[in-house]
């Protein structure tokens, strides 16, 4: 059950090459200053954390994976997947996310959280990228609760704005309605964000295109007790 809660503050950045979705982030995190937002590569981003959206498999072979895979080396493919095979079995579900040391002291973390299922698949037409987003901010805080203050801040990217076909908009939508859940709910794990995202946001997958421009926020969730 999500409920309430006082988080630590984190330092969120938004970072992205394409001046579309950056235009739309600016529009969709209006109201939320504390977010930053800005157009440019996430590799120049001195931050505690990364955010590479991927796929179930942790295959680093396409869009930001393969950026972020170049800049760090071969062996952060080979973490990421050896914990989706650790915590998942070999697949990691959409609406979850792994975070592992990045081998390097910028980031010192890489967050890997699926927006497909495949390395090549059009999401434009799910909750894909809200469960993503979402999933990226529960693994920091599983990761700060397991060391305290190890991340303290984070840089995404437009997720699924590229091979996902999201559309920019969409797509900013989707990450402000993840981040602002996620920012004001607490859930026990992966299974409880899924459920409450899909509860709360469920016929957002039914509406075309212009009435998914702004998402409100959802209500918070009837005590299941």
């Amino acid at each position: 059950m999500a409920v309430k809660l006082v988080k630590p503050l984190l330092k969120v950045v938004l970072a992205d090459v394409n001046a579309k979705v950056v235009e739309a982030w600016r529009a969709a995190f209006a109201d939320t200053p504390e977010v930053e937002i800005h157009q440019g590569s996430i590799l120049d981003q001195h931050v505690d954390a990364w955010v590479s959206p991927t796929n179930s498999r942790g295959r680093m072979d396409g869009g930001v994976d393969a950026v972020i895979k170049r800049h760090l080396g071969a062996g952060i493919q080979l973490r990421v997947q050896r914990a989706i095979s650790d915590q998942f079995g070999g697949s990691l579900p959409v609406g979850s996310a792994v975070c592992v040391p990045s081998g390097a002291t910028n980031p010192k973390f890489l967050i890997s959280t699926p927006t497909m299922e495949q390395s090549v698949q059009n999401v434009s037409e799910t909750l894909n990228v809200a469960l993503a987003c979402a999933a990226a901010f529960q693994a920091i805080h599983m990761q700060n609760e397991k060391e305290p203050g190890s991340i303290e801040s984070v840089a995404l990217v437009g997720m699924g704005a590229a091979t996902g076909k999201v559309p920019p908009r969409v797509c900013a939508n989707l990450m402000w309605t993840g981040y602002t859940l996620f920012n004001d709910y607490y859930f026990w794990d992966y299974d409880d964000l899924r459920k409450t995202i899909r509860e709360q946001l469920g016929d957002i997958e039914s509406r075309p295109e212009e009435e998914r421009v702004r998402i409100k926020p959802p209500q918070p969730p009837r005590s299941r007790g």
